[in-house]
């Protein structure tokens, strides 16, 4: 596929996880001349990979796109501005594909579970489910969301570890019957993250009953704090009222330990740890 096709099918994408969606715009970004975005009749031009010219305003333009086709994936602004503030967008494209693919973030994650634990999770969380697999020893509730649970409990299953499908009106018996809760954000700011909606329930009810509260952020998950602003502000200017959206926004105050690459850090010490630039094109949504 042509990195333009292969781009606007990144766009288009609905229900992909985090990591697949930006390795996928990642892999595009290498082979594209930004010039083919307004090629003339004789048709784009695919370059080497670390070929790209830096940052002509109509690559800047497919990158904040992609941000605006994804707001709440935090991966595809870290990839965003990662590629914008480079001199060499071909090879910063790549590094980034690369950083996505060896994240260590479920190793990190399935190494600290405790023992014989049952585990609560909120629909597919992409970085849990392959931190869960694995390990042999727990038990898995998986609380339905967005019609995602079933399957994934039915592929835990089949790789040899219980897991149980837990109706989303059973969320909160399941948290009280459970050893932990673990989340996953598809974006952590200062003071919040992005996760499955379902996610501040069971993050709450957990808190009170003194369950403790993990949360993966994996590889481009934590935003520097004017980007998750930027972030915030896509979503207020949205259409789709908050309680029908497949995100919700969840307070970091009620998670207790944050997986992240370089291992599991307290809530306090997490968010401050966003490896992308603070890029001006990505603070001013498209008109």
């Amino acid at each position: 596929m042509h990195p333009i096709e292969r781009l606007r099918s990144v766009a288009r994408a609905e229900g992909a996880g985090p990591s697949l969606l930006v390795r996928e715009a990642a892999e595009a970004l290498v082979g594209l001349d930004p010039d083919s975005l307004s090629a003339g009749p004789t048709g784009p031009t695919v370059m080497e990979p670390g070929q790209l010219p830096p940052d002509p305003r109509a690559f800047v333009t497919a990158l904040r796109r992609l941000v605006e086709r994804h707001p709440t994936v935090g991966p595809m602004w870290w990839l965003a501005a990662r590629v914008m503030a480079s001199a060499d967008p071909g090879t910063e494209a790549r590094r980034a594909c690369d950083a996505i693919e060896m994240d260590p973030t479920p190793n990190v994650l399935g190494a600290a579970f405790p023992e014989d634990a049952t585990v609560v999770i909120v629909g597919w969380p992409e970085q849990v489910s392959q931190a869960l697999r694995r390990r042999g020893d727990l038990e898995v509730l998986v609380v339905d969301c967005l019609g995602e649970g079933f399957e994934l409990a039915r592929h835990l299953r089949g790789s040899g570890m219980e897991a149980d499908l837990v109706p989303d009106a059973g969320l909160g018996t399941a948290v009280c019957e459970a050893d932990l809760v673990v989340l996953e954000a598809t974006a952590l700011g200062p003071d919040g993250f992005l996760a499955a909606s379902g996610s501040r329930a069971a993050a709450a009810v957990a808190h009170y009953a003194g369950i403790p509260v993990w949360l993966a952020a994996g590889v481009g998950r934590a935003l520097p704090g004017r980007l998750w602003e930027a972030l915030e502000a896509r979503l207020e200017q949205g259409q789709e009222e908050p309680w029908h959206s497949a995100e919700e926004r969840v307070p970091l105050a009620l998670v207790d330990h944050v997986a992240r690459p370089e291992g599991v850090l307290a809530p306090d010490d997490a968010p401050g740890r966003g490896d992308c630039p603070v890029v001006a094109e990505l603070l001013r949504p498209i008109g």
